[in-house]
């Protein structure tokens, strides 16, 4: 069978398969995403977790809302440590309830805290207002948290922001262009912890991200290295003496 043929077969299977396990109020733009796929997904949950993926800075967009509509649990403090869920580094975005002690249990997203629906939505698509009590994750969030923790995976989607421009040169940006955080995710550490939990997404999101050349890259980085040394200088100098190796 030529592949050609193989597709067509494949897609009329799947595509009748996902029609037949559509719900009233399933998305119309997920569903036209769904069909216009080389190979179609078969069934809704595939649909909206495609869509979601060929609609990174969407999902991005979308989780930051969330996040923000949940806010911080009571007591919260972005903090870095081993051990119940917390992040083992600053670069990691912080994400309260994916600690053990804020875990949100099922039905709710341990990325945001919003009740998650039927095929991962984020809205009551079935209008019962139950949710899915074997979800614990929005497909978009799912797609978002990648895109904080590999920002370098989803090149194409920021160079077609930028019009494929460098966001420091303004040149054409060239084959070897790399993804930079505007504001150094150290110096957000450093300097932005105690601002409200859901405004700290956004510097592991989109509007903290740039892609420039990777000569102006490596110039950044050399800056900001040189600038990290100079405030571990600083650190050890201001050091009393009983504290100094």
């Amino acid at each position: 069978m030529a592949t050609s043929e193989w597709r067509s077969s494949r897609n009329a299977s799947a595509r009748a398969r996902l029609e037949r396990s559509l719900r009233p109020g399933f998305p119309a733009h997920v569903l036209h995403h769904a069909l216009s796929r080389p190979l179609t997904p078969p069934t809704p949950s595939r649909a909206v977790a495609s869509y979601w993926r060929h609609h990174v800075l969407r999902a991005d967009r979308l989780a930051r809302a969330l996040a923000a509509r949940s806010g911080a649990p009571e007591g919260w403090t972005w903090q870095v440590g081993r051990g119940e869920g917390l992040p083992t580094s600053f670069r990691v975005p912080p994400a309260p309830f994916r600690e053990e002690r804020h875990a949100p249990g099922p039905g709710a997203c341990r990325i945001c805290g919003q009740a998650v629906f039927r095929f991962g939505w984020h809205r009551d698509l079935a209008g019962d207002g139950a949710p899915s009590r074997r979800a614990s994750w929005h497909a978009a969030c799912v797609v978002a948290w990648e895109f904080w923790c590999a920002p370098s995976d989803h090149l194409k989607e920021l160079k077609a922001r930028q019009r494929h421009r460098c966001a420091v040169s303004g040149k054409r940006l060239l084959r070897g262009a790399e993804v930079d955080h505007r504001l150094p995710l150290y110096r957000v550490w450093r300097e932005e912890r105690d601002l409200p939990w859901p405004f700290l997404l956004a510097y592991w999101g989109a509007p903290n991200l740039q892609v420039v050349n990777r000569a102006g890259h490596v110039l950044k980085c050399r800056e900001e290295s040189d600038e990290r040394a100079a405030l571990r200088r600083g650190a050890l100098l201001a050091a009393p003496d009983d504290d100094l190796p």
